[in-house]
């Protein structure tokens, strides 16, 4: 029995097929090769094309099953993981009424902090456990507020998920998990927010049908089925955000586990019991894939926009170097850099930083000293600094992980990173094969009663290594780089 993983990801789509049997990946295939474009109509914001999307996933659904690893018609269950937050908006035929308005999107900031205070700061973190934001109901409102002509038309709005799942099945679907990321879902009421709906004057009926992560949310269409070479009726049993998702790919499912990425933005995702919330929203609680209003799973999201995509821009700018060779060149040089620091923040608003753009920044050049192997240690130094700068505010929350589970995979292919991250934190990091396609499928599996709980699915997996903290000298470098981060934030 097989099981076929989706993963809407910003910068491509990727599908797996899995055995449910021995948990092994039969193949994987990714569409495109380079990156998917991200539209900037303005500075600030960030579109994707719904329908780019969909498209990406059909061919990468053909290219995983021309590579006859394994036969299409014994797929039984789909999953779907997709990027968060994404305002993806419908017409009553299903049609996608303009580009979705992307995670790292900024132009919504305004109308969630109008929301947070006429909600009120007490309200909005006891109900809601987060402030409007720059969530999806913000970008809704911005929708509704600058292109009612494209408002008025709306039928249903949804996430990226709920739009490839749309595309498969015909049925729109969402859940208190995906609810919650658009900071919709009052999680002591145990459901949709009307305070929410009220302030912003969204009706009702623009909310999809509500169902448990791990549920049926449609079924293959037949002509859909016959164009992907797959069964009709297939249901598309498991749908959530790329956090949650990755940490339940992870076995991160109870009170007390954490995940990490650090791929083209950067997160620390961790497992909670408790309707916890940051009083400054510099971290966000949602609702994670296995909780119930009986047995409350809550994930507490620290997310860093400027990670990946910050070593991304400095191959860019060093001829497309692969980064192999990158990692190669930067080990070379002395931890610390010898001085230059890096705040890499040049990916819009920052949650952490209370939504201000910061800008990415290189502090202290040396032309006698630093070369171009110095900017590429120092990114990686300056990244892992915003995650140890990011945990620091999950223990204040109550946090405190005694190890942290990722994937070997993005900027934890380099050990300058991965040990760096370990010594600044002092938490030791559990690194497995891993990736957001393979948590779908088993998240699949998991909704279509294949499997009864994660610990089934997961029985398998173990860690590839462990890394643990050796001893170093940089905290006096990462309390310098703390400095800096605090001179800009005060000029913001």
């Amino acid at each position: 029995m097989l099981l076929l993983g989706i993963d809407v990801g910003t910068s491509s789509i990727k599908v797996s097929v899995v055995d449910a049997t021995t948990g092994h990946i039969l193949a994987t295939s990714q569409y495109p090769d380079s990156e998917s474009e991200i539209l900037v109509p303005q500075a600030g914001w960030a579109e994707q094309s719904p329908e780019m999307w969909w498209e990406h996933v059909q061919k990468a659904i053909i290219n995983c099953n021309q590579l006859k690893k394994y036969n299409p018609l014994d797929i039984a269950a789909i999953g779907i993981a997709y990027q968060m937050h994404g305002l993806v908006i419908v017409d009553e035929q299903q049609e996608s009424l303009r580009n979705s308005i992307i995670w790292c999107d900024s132009r919504a900031v305004e109308n969630g902090d109008a929301a947070f205070q006429a909600i009120g700061a007490a309200h909005a973190l006891s109900h809601l456990l987060n402030s409007p934001g720059n969530f999806t109901a913000a970008k809704l409102a911005w929708v509704k507020k600058n292109e009612p002509q494209v408002y008025n038309k709306v039928a249903k709005m949804m996430l990226p998920g709920d739009f490839i799942a749309m595309k498969l099945t015909g049925e729109i679907t969402t859940s208190s998990s995906a609810l919650s990321e658009g900071i919709l879902w009052d999680f002591k009421e145990n459901a949709l927010s009307q305070v929410v709906m009220d302030y912003f004057g969204f009706d009702s009926s623009v909310i999809p049908e509500i169902k448990p992560v791990f549920s049926t949310h449609g079924e293959v269409k037949g002509d859909i089925a016959q164009q992907l070479g797959l069964k009709a009726g297939i249901p598309v049993a498991y749908k959530a955000g790329d956090q949650p998702n990755n940490a339940l790919s992870l076995n991160v499912t109870q009170p007390g586990e954490v995940a990490a990425t650090a791929g083209t933005s950067g997160v620390i995702y961790g497992v909670t019991d408790q309707l916890l919330c940051d009083a400054q929203s510099r971290v966000n609680t949602f609702a994670h894939v296995n909780h119930t209003a009986e047995e409350q799973r809550l994930g507490v999201l620290l997310c860093i926009n400027g990670t990946g995509s910050m070593n991304r821009w400095t191959k860019q700018l060093s001829s497309n170097m692969d980064y192999a060779a990158m990692n190669k060149a930067a080990s070379q040089v002395a931890p610390g850099s010898e001085g230059l620091q890096v705040l890499p923040f040049g990916n819009g608003a920052e949650r952490m930083l209370a939504n201000k753009i910061v800008g990415a920044h290189l502090q202290g050049i040396d032309l006698n000293i630093h070369g171009q192997a110095h900017v590429f240690r120092a990114v990686q130094e300056g990244i892992a600094y915003s995650f140890r700068y990011g945990l620091d505010i999950l223990r204040e929350n109550g946090m405190q992980p005694s190890v942290i589970r990722a994937g070997r995979s993005n900027l934890f292919l380099s050990d300058i990173f991965s040990q760096t991250f370990v010594n600044i934190t002092g938490v030791p990091v559990e690194l497995y094969e891993n990736d957001g396609s393979f948590g779908a499928a088993i998240g699949a599996g998991i909704g279509a009663g294949i499997y009864k709980t994660a610990s089934d699915a997961f029985q398998h997996k173990k860690p590839l290594s462990i890394i643990e903290p050796a001893p170093h000298q940089l905290e006096d470098s990462y309390q310098q780089w703390k400095s800096l981060l605090q001179t800009q934030l005060n000029t913001k």
